[in-house]
C-alpha cells in the first residue's frame, strides 16, 4: 500500500476518533490519535481474516488492551466495513454497539472485551497458548497470529509482569504486541511516574524488542515484517508516538502532547475540533465520513482478504479429507457441544476430600478430554490438579504436545490467559489456586462473567480448616463475595457465574459434571482440604448427587412434615447430618438439604423451591464463611450459624471444636431455634 494512502487512512481515524467523543462529551481521543498510524498498517496490510466469514477459526487475532481507546478500534473497524458512522455517532449511548470500553463481539471485529488496563494483552497471551496447543494437535497449516495493542497503563499494571515472564518463557513467537509509548498518562506524563528500561524489561523476559517512531508508517510496516520472520521468540515494538497527533487550538498552534487529550474531549482539553479535523484534510461541517479513496483501499484489502481465506479454506478441506478423523476432531473442538465423557465411570474413594475427588475427576479428563488446558498457581501438588498433569506434560518452549500450564505464582495473569484461551475457542480453561486466592483473581474473573466465557475455577482449601496456616490463607469471606456473582445477571439474562460447593465427593463428580456441561458462563468449584464424610445414600450416592444439577436438593428426609429443615454447602452438610442424629435422639423431626449453588437454585421452579424449602418450617443454616451466604434461604425466622471474624491458626479439628463446628453444636442451635419459635 501507498505510506500516503495509509497515512490518509490514519488521518480518517483520528478525525472520527475525535468527532465521536466529542458528539457524546465523554472520552478519550489523544490515544486513539496517536495509535492510528499502528492500526491503519497493521489492518490494511497485515492482519488476516475473513471479512465474509468474521467466526473463522484459524482468523488472526486482534486483542485491544486500553479500552479507553475504544474509538481508534471502533473507527478502524468503520473502514473495513462492520461499524456504520451511526454507530459511530452513538459513541456511549444506550443501546449503541459502540459502548465506551469495548465488549467482545467477534462479528465486528472486537476480540475482547477491554477495560481495566493489563487484561486486554494478557488474554492475547491466552489465545497465543491455545493457538500453539492446537497447531501442536492439527499441524501448521491452521497456524495465525495474534496481535496485542498496548499502552503506558498496561505496562505499568502489576499483571504485565506475569504476562510478559509467560509469554517470553514459552517463546509464544505468533504474538506481536505494540506499545503505544506517548509518555503522556491520564493525569500526568509518564516520566513522573516511571524511570524503567521497559525495552531491557522485556528482553530479560525473552521478547525480541524493536523500538521505532510509531507514527512512522514505513517504520511499522518494517518492524511488523521482522516480528513474522522472527520464529523463537514474542515480539515486542515500542512505537514512541505522539498522544492527540494532529490536534491544534481554535488559533491553529499544534495541541499535541497534552495531558487533557488524554481523557476528554479535544474542546474541553484546550483544542478545537473543527481546526483539528481541516488540520487532518477533513470537513468539519461533516466529520463522519469515510474518505473515497482510503473507502477503495479498504475495499480492496477486503476483496483480497476473502480470497486468501478461501485458499486456506480450501488447502483444509484438502487435510480434512485426508484426515478425517482429525478433522471431526477439529469441528467438534470448536463446536459449544460438551465433550462426551461418561462421569458414572469415576470410582471415588469414600469419604476424601473434595479436592481429591475432584483430582480424580480431572485425571479421567486427561486423554479423553482433548482440548482441556489445565492451569495451576504452583498449587498443582495442593490444589490437586496434579491428578491431571500426571497423565500429561507442562508446556515448554516449543512443545505445546502436552496440556498442563505452569503458570507460576501469579493468579490474576492465569485468571487473564485462561479468558484469552476462552476468547479463542477450541479449547475448555481450567485454572486453580487456593481459595483464598481467588482474591488476586476477581478482576479477571468478574471479565470472564461478563463476557461469558466458560473458563472453570478450582478453588480449593475452602474455609477455615485450611487450619494451622492461619487466618491469611483461611477464606471466610470469599464465599459470601463469590456468590455475589450468582446473583449478578449477564446481558442474556444469566447469572453470571456458576458456584458450586460439594457436599461431598460423589457431589464433586457430579458438579464436574454441570461445569463441563456448562459453556456460557465461567463456573467455580469450592473444594475442601480435609477429608469429608458421605452423605447418607439409599444406594447409589453418585445418582443421589446429581440432584445437585438443581441447585439444591434433598439429602435426608423424615416422615411427615418436619421440625427444621437443616442447609448447608459443603462440608458443613455433614455436620449437619452429625447434628441431626442427636435431634433425632429428642423426637425433632429433621430435613437436611445440600445447597452447592443457590444461583442454580433460584433459577428453578417456584413450585420446586417451596418443596425443598417449603415455607412455615424453620430453617437452620451452617456456614464456614459469613452468615450472608445462606441467610436469603433460612428467611428472617430462621437462623445461620456461621463466622463474622477472620480465622485462627490451629489444627481444623481444634478449629472445628472452639468454632461450634460439631454435630453438638447443630443439636445445640436448634433446640434454641424450635424454643424461640
Amino acid at each position: 500500500m501507498s505510506n500516503k494512502l495509509i497515512e490518509r487512512a490514519a488521518d480518517n481515524v483520528r478525525i472520527l476518533s475525535a468527532a465521536m467523543v466529542e458528539k457524546a462529551k465523554s472520552g478519550h481521543p489523544g490515544g486513539a490519535m496517536g495509535g492510528a498510524d499502528f492500526v491503519s498498517v497493521l489492518f490494511s496490510e497485515f492482519l488476516n481474516y475473513d471479512p465474509s466469514d468474521m467466526t473463522w477459526a484459524n482468523r488472526d487475532r486482534f486483542f485491544l488492551d486500553p479500552g479507553h481507546m475504544s474509538p481508534m478500534l471502533y473507527s478502524i473497524l468503520s473502514l473495513t466495513g462492520t461499524y456504520s458512522m451511526d454507530d459511530l455517532k452513538n459513541f456511549r449511548q444506550w443501546g449503541s454497539v459502540t459502548p465506551g470500553h469495548p465488549e467482545v463481539d467477534v462479528a465486528r471485529g472486537v476480540e475482547n472485551t477491554s477495560g481495566p488496563l493489563g487484561q486486554g494483552h494478557t488474554m492475547a497471551v491466552g489465545a497465543a497458548i491455545a493457538e500453539r496447543f492446537l497447531v501442536a494437535r492439527f499441524g501448521e497449516w491452521m497456524a495465525h497470529k495474534t496481535y496485542a495493542f498496548i499502552s503506558d497503563g498496561g505496562v505499568q499494571e502489576e499483571i504485565s509482569q506475569g504476562a510478559g515472564r509467560l509469554a517470553g518463557h514459552l517463546g509464544l513467537s505468533n504474538l506481536i504486541m505494540f506499545y503505544d509509548s506517548n509518555d503522556i498518562q491520564l493525569s500526568t506524563e509518564t516520566n513522573e511516574v516511571t524511570n524503567e528500561d521497559t525495552a531491557k524489561k522485556y528482553e530479560s523476559w525473552g521478547w525480541k524488542v524493536l523500538t521505532i517512531e510509531g507514527n512512522d508508517i514505513e517504520a511499522i510496516r518494517g518492524a511488523l515484517h521482522v516480528a513474522h520472520a522472527e520464529a523463537d521468540k514474542p515480539t515486542l515494538i515500542i512505537g514512541k508516538t505522539i498522544m492527540g497527533k494532529g490536534a491544534v487550538t481554535a488559533e491553529g498552534a499544534n495541541y499535541e502532547r497534552k495531558c487533557a487529550t488524554h481523557g476528554m474531549p479535544l474542546g474541553e482539553a484546550g483544542a478545537s475540533l473543527e481546526k483539528t479535523i481541516v488540520n487532518l484534510g477533513g470537513d468539519p461541517e461533516n466529520a463522519f465520513v469515510i474518505f473515497d479513496e482510503v473507502q477503495a483501499m479498504f475495499d480492496a484489502r477486503k476483496a483480497e482478504l476473502i480470497a486468501a481465506a478461501a485458499e486456506k479454506k480450501a488447502a483444509q478441506a484438502e487435510w480434512a479429507k485426508a484426515n478425517p478423523e482429525l478433522a471431526a476432531k477439529f469441528e467438534k473442538f470448536f463446536s459449544k457441544e460438551t465433550p462426551d465423557f461418561d462421569f458414572s465411570k469415576i470410582t471415588q474413594k469414600a469419604n476424601s476430600a473434595t479436592r481429591a475427588a475432584s483430582s480424580a475427576v480431572l485425571a479421567a479428563f486427561a486423554g479423553e478430554v482433548e482440548n482441556m488446558i489445565v492451569s495451576s498457581a504452583d498449587l498443582s501438588n495442593s490444589d490437586k490438579t496434579d491428578g491431571f498433569l500426571k497423565k500429561t506434560t507442562s508446556f515448554k518452549k516449543g512443545d505445546f504436545s502436552g496440556s498442563f500450564l505452569q503458570a507460576g505464582v501469579a493468579e490474576l495473569t492465569m485468571a487473564a490467559v485462561m479468558n484469552g484461551i476462552a476468547l479463542h475457542g477450541g479449547v475448555i480453561p481450567v485454572c486453580a489456586t487456593f481459595f483464598v486466592f481467588s482474591d488476586y483473581m476477581k478482576p479477571a474473573a468478574r471479565l470472564a462473567g461478563l463476557m461469558q466465557l466458560p473458563v472453570k475455577y478450582v478453588w480449593t482449601h475452602d474455609a477455615f480448616r485450611v487450619g494451622e496456616d492461619g487466618p491469611t490463607h483461611q477464606p471466610v469471606e470469599q464465599e459470601a463475595q463469590i456468590r455475589l456473582m450468582e446473583k449478578l445477571k449477564n446481558h442474556h439474562g444469566q447469572n453470571s457465574m456458576l458456584v458450586l460447593r460439594p457436599a461431598d465427593c460423589e457431589e464433586t463428580t457430579a458438579s464436574w459434571k454441570l461445569a463441563l456441561e456448562n459453556t456460557s458462563t465461567p463456573t467455580a468449584l469450592i473444594l475442601s482440604r480435609q477429608n469429608i464424610t458421605n452423605l447418607p445414600s439409599k444406594g447409589d450416592r453418585y445418582s443421589e448427587a446429581l440432584q445437585a444439577e438443581k441447585g439444591a436438593y434433598i439429602v435426608t428426609d423424615c416422615e411427615g412434615t418436619p421440625d427444621v429443615i437443616l442447609l448447608a454447602s459443603g462440608s458443613e452438610v455433614s455436620t449437619l447430618v452429625a447434628g441431626a442424629e442427636l435431634l433425632g435422639k429428642d423426637g425433632v423431626k429433621c430435613r437436611i438439604v445440600s445447597v452447592p449453588s443457590e444461583g442454580l437454585f433460584r433459577s428453578q421452579s417456584a413450585e420446586y423451591q417451596a418443596e425443598v424449602l417449603p415455607a412455615g418450617i424453620k430453617k437452620f443454616g451452617m456456614t464456614a464463611g459469613l452468615p450472608v451466604t445462606l441467610e436469603g434461604l433460612v428467611g428472617a425466622d430462621g437462623k445461620v450459624f456461621g463466622l463474622e471474624s477472620f480465622g485462627f491458626s490451629a489444627p481444623y479439628t481444634v478449629l472445628d471444636e472452639k468454632l461450634g463446628f460439631n454435630g453438638q453444636n447443630v443439636y445445640n442451635q436448634v433446640k434454641e431455634l424450635l424454643v424461640m419459635a
